[in-house]
């Protein structure tokens, strides 16, 4: 069992208090804030396990909770809902709520490459804290911490208008035009198999649009979706902007042939 010295006990007391969960075995909370790069110099157990089993009891909590809560949604919706609540960017902003980054354990190496912010580093953390509080005390004080953190972040995300079907609004775009659809492919795949990201990229007429990266090739298709109508819309509106410029170039053009004339 690693030796957990007074002033890391009196960390993880302090990340107690902010968590709201007292620790039976603050080794399992002490494990969860240790990154890989410390566990391996060390010879400590890290969070990757913990992170493993966090990712599941967070998506059975969600699910649950999203099933009593909103009755009248289907399964479409609900599945996005809980896609974008438990997605990294929103878990690091959780994490971020709860200072986790300036708790990890990590490698010098680590933090001196900006570690503790890192987005994912942050999120896995928070993952790995739902594990360990299951284990400690079970799966009511694991749902506590997930909905303390998560639930505002629920009902920004279950708002009417607010989720957003990306690929399709991509393709009514491309269809209106005339364009053959947009192509998806995966471009590259990273991460331990448990939490794998994928980066899928959209083409169009054989033109790279949109790049995007998720935990799922959904989500994936969606964020690159996102980026290439940004890309496309912002081309449309440089072209109407040298329309403008084209047509009042050539009215002053016009003015001055006419000065010349007289």
């Amino acid at each position: 069992m690693e030796h957990i010295s007074p002033q890391r006990e009196k960390e993880l007391q302090e990340i107690e208090k902010k968590l709201g969960a007292a620790f039976l075995n603050r080794t399992l909370l002490n494990q969860s804030l240790t990154h890989s790069s410390f566990g391996h110099e060390r010879k400590v157990p890290d969070n990757e396990r913990l992170e493993f089993l966090g990712d599941a009891v967070l998506k059975l909590v969600i699910s649950e909770y999203l099933y009593h809560k909103f009755p009248e949604k289907a399964e479409g919706d609900l599945t996005k809902i809980r896609a974008s609540v438990i997605s990294d960017d929103t878990l690091a902003l959780v994490g971020r709520k709860f200072n986790l980054g300036s708790y990890l354990h990590m490698s010098a190496n680590e933090r001196r490459t900006g570690g503790e912010k890192r987005k994912s580093n942050i999120a896995n953390a928070f993952e790995a804290l739902i594990g360990a509080v299951f284990i400690d005390a079970g799966i009511g004080k694991s749902r506590e911490l997930i909905l303390r953190g998560l639930e505002s972040e629920i009902e920004k995300n279950s708002r009417a208008g607010y989720i957003s079907d990306y690929k399709s609004t991509l393709q009514e775009y491309t269809q209106k035009r005339k364009w053959e659809l947009p192509r998806y492919k995966v471009v590259k795949e990273t991460g331990p198999k448990h939490r794998r990201v994928f980066w899928m990229e959209v083409k169009i007429k054989g033109k790279r649009f949109g790049v995007g990266k998720g935990g799922n090739k959904k989500e994936s298709e969606q964020r690159a979706a996102m980026q290439a109508l940004r890309k496309l819309k912002n081309e449309e509106k440089n072209k109407k902007k040298d329309r403008k410029e084209d047509r009042l170039l050539g009215g002053i053009i016009s003015q001055v042939r006419k000065r010349i004339k007289m």
